[in-house]
């Protein structure tokens, strides 16, 4: 989910409990907050403690809320990842420590640290093309068997080392980039995150309702429906931030970010306003 701010860049609780709310009514089973669409790197603990009070109170106590807690700094990633047990949080979001390259054994010990401190389940975040370090499967296989180590938002574009590690562990994966959505659950995975869903989560959960239901083709049909909307937002050289706030016109991005142009915002209307007419 996005972090709604003010138009002089304050978190905007009230905003925020609004679009959680929608964002369940149109058919989200469960909100992550504070990722990177959630500008989780420019936000402060107590933001992030502020916003996860506020969508609680939103949605309730029956819809599952992930708060993201990744940081660089395992102390710091604990200390958040304890705030967010006590705000109200179900479930934590924990991305591999970036910048410093940690090897494998230094990754697998930073999430069982994380994993030890709290109550809560954990869902890895494997995004090496923003962290600089991938969670590798044998390393996951591993982290599988903590007994809150339960889940893993996939961005690492390895179908194939995924497919190996949703076999031979009870992990839930959730594809964390929208071109691997269907394809990832297809070969059982069990949803994705997204940051497209922010502005059409009827039209994207239906493609997997649709293959639920037995119906490859014509998920196969409405995941091509998708496509448009997600190139423009997620690979035409703006952040999913930037295209998501630029479409929800939900306030500021933080700096350095800086929002899309006009033309870039036209052209998401476009891709937007396209999906709905073939959608709706």
């Amino acid at each position: 989910m996005i972090t709604p701010f003010t138009a002089s860049g304050d978190l905007d609780p009230d905003a925020a409990g609004k679009h959680a709310a929608a964002l369940v009514a149109d058919g989200c089973d469960g909100l992550v907050l504070s990722g990177t669409t959630g500008e989780s790197p420019t936000t402060t603990d107590a933001e992030k403690t502020a916003l996860l009070r506020a969508v609680r109170a939103a949605v309730g106590d029956g819809v599952p809320i992930v708060a993201g807690v990744g940081s660089a700094d395992t102390r710091h990633t604990v200390d958040l990842a304890r705030q967010a047990e006590q705000a109200g949080a179900d479930g934590l979001l924990v991305v591999a420590p970036y910048y410093s390259r940690p090897p494998q054994a230094a990754v697998e010990a930073h999430f069982r640290r994380v994993a030890d401190a709290t109550g809560l389940p954990l869902m890895l975040y494997d995004i090496p093309g923003r962290t600089g370090t991938r969670i590798e499967p044998e390393t996951l296989l591993r982290l599988a068997e903590h007994p809150r180590i339960a889940a893993v938002k996939d961005c690492a574009y390895d179908l194939l080392g995924s497919t190996k590690v949703i076999g031979a562990t009870s992990l839930a994966y959730y594809s964390g980039c929208e071109e691997l959505n269907l394809p990832l659950y297809a070969v059982g995975a069990a949803g994705y995150v997204s940051t497209v869903a922010n502005v059409a989560p009827r039209q994207l959960r239906a493609v997997l309702d649709a293959f639920d239901a037995g119906d490859t083709a014509g998920a196969a049909r409405l995941n091509l429906l998708n496509t448009p909307l997600a190139e423009a937002m997620m690979a035409s050289g703006l952040p999913g931030t930037v295209t998501a706030k630029a479409l929800l016109g939900a306030g500021p991005v933080r700096e350095p970010l800086q929002p899309a142009g006009r033309e870039a915002a036209d052209g998401l209307r476009r891709a937007y306003e396209e999906l709905l007419a073939a959608t709706s």
